[in-house]
């Protein structure tokens, strides 16, 4: 039993770490203006030139306005609606992006696309029931889509039900074979409880095949790093990201295992004393 916990909390201070570096990347890629990165499906705004996962902070910002002149004209157009909430999210406005999504699901109740989007906004805002209602009101049984299998088993490995979430994940990919962003997603779900070497077998799957945007190459380098293979996830994180940022999230990722380590070491000291 002493085992057990031991290895559980420690699979949940892995998980912090992950999360905390999640985010320290996030503010890296603001804090630069360099480029920034979405999750493990790139989204990319309809009619647009340009991704928006490759996007500069500026220029996320200049779309964000002309799109919010445009939806104000007209919040009834779905194509201009979805680009908006896109572009919200990215600039970290997930409770405008949802209120967005939000308006624009009561005018589409019965758009499979629009519930996805919706549900999606939602559990961006940390809502995550609400978000796991909207994406099965999307689905349809008899004509199932992937993508909404992948999303709701995201969700469910956020509400703590990671063995509902696998079995979506691997029908989805029943659906659709070797697709990345389902690979990503499998593997963040390992990760999530601490199994390092099954989350980097689905994460190394994701990164080789065709299609993988940055977000799942920068989830490799992630568990590559929390592994100690501090050399490879810097090599792997330059590829992605400026080497000043690389270097950094590898200078963070060290720092918090080494906290990890010495917290660790007291827990063991104290218990001996005990």
């Amino acid at each position: 039993m002493f085992t057990e916990q031991r290895t559980n909390a420690t699979a949940n201070r892995i998980t912090v770490t992950a999360l905390a570096l999640v985010m320290a990347t996030a503010m890296a890629g603001c804090a630069s203006k360099d480029r920034m990165t979405t999750g493990s499906v790139s989204r990319s705004t309809p009619g647009a030139a340009t991704n928006v996962a490759s996007m500069t902070e500026p220029q996320l910002r200049s779309a964000a306005d002309s799109l919010g002149r445009a939806y104000t004209k007209n919040t009834k157009d779905k194509a201009t609606a979805l680009r908006y909430a896109s572009v919200l999210q990215m600039t970290g406005r997930a409770d405008q992006s949802l209120a967005v999504m939000r308006k624009l699901a009561i005018d589409h109740p019965q758009d499979r696309q629009v519930l996805a989007a919706y549900g999606k906004a939602l559990a961006a805002a940390g809502e995550l029931q609400p978000a796991l209602d909207a994406v099965r009101r999307a689905q349809t049984p008899e004509y199932p889509d992937w993508r909404l299998q992948s999303a709701e088993g995201a969700i469910l490995d956020q509400l703590g039900q990671k063995d509902a979430a696998r079995a979506l994940y691997t029908r989805a990919l029943n659906l659709q074979p070797n697709e990345p962003s389902i690979l990503s997603n499998m593997g963040m779900s390992y990760l999530l409880e601490g199994n390092l070497k099954s989350a980097e077998h689905y994460m190394r799957q994701a990164a080789q095949s065709p299609g993988a945007d940055s977000r799942v190459r920068q989830n490799l380098a992630l568990v590559v790093g929390l592994q100690g293979r501090f050399g490879e996830a810097e090599q792997l994180a330059r590829h992605e990201l400026s080497p000043d940022q690389a270097e950094a999230n590898v200078a963070y990722l060290r720092a918090m295992l080494s906290q990890q380590n010495a917290w660790s070491q007291l827990s063991d000291k104290k218990k001996k004393r005990n």
